[in-house]
């Protein structure tokens, strides 16, 4: 199984990397990309390892689109990236988490690029700032209430984060082909 498993990796690090290249150009990441994994992924585990490994593959798709879904509900994600998480999941549906640690690698490289560019712009601690009174708001009384600024609903496209993310989570999978006699 661990060249399946080396497979999937490269073909999610392709998929990633499309899709950040879209990502870029665009600022969308296309349903042609994203949409097909969701079903052939299932469908090539489950005639090549039995229905478990399907089912797997769809938990995983599930899980990992999960969270950026209800981002997207609340309009703080696009629909791409959902789609592209569960496709993600579903290609790497060997590890029912993997689509779940992509997420989260890609939301730490997001957040790093934000706050450095942030950073670059000398608007970083502002908008720390504003965060930390966006977040006390509840608590304080209503004259310290102030509006916040546009740095804290600035759009970031997301495809170079969960390119990068992808990479960190397929490279000891490629590695461990590529070092074996």
């Amino acid at each position: 199984m661990s060249t399946a498993v080396s497979i999937a990796a490269g073909v999610a690090l392709g998929t990633a990397a499309v899709a950040a290249f879209c990502d870029h150009r665009r600022g969308e990441i296309p349903n042609w990309l994203t949409l097909p994994p969701l079903v052939f992924a299932p469908l090539v585990y489950g005639l090549a390892f039995g229905l478990e490994h399907a089912l797997q593959s769809w938990g995983a798709a599930l899980l990992g689109g999960l969270v950026p879904y209800f981002l997207f509900r609340r309009s703080a994600m696009g629909g791409g990236d959902v789609k592209l998480f569960a496709s993600l999941g579903a290609i790497m549906g060997f590890d029912l988490l993997a689509g779940v640690e992509i997420q989260l690698w890609a939301f730490a490289f997001a957040m790093l690029g934000a706050g450095a560019a942030l950073a670059w712009r000398g608007r970083l601690l502002a908008t720390l700032g504003n965060a930390l009174a966006a977040g006390l708001e509840p608590l304080l009384p209503r004259r310290f209430h102030r509006d916040p600024s546009a740095e804290l609903s600035t759009s970031i496209r997301m495809g170079g984060s969960i390119l990068a993310a992808t990479s960190v989570f397929a490279a000891p999978h490629l590695l461990l082909v590529w070092s074996a006699p």
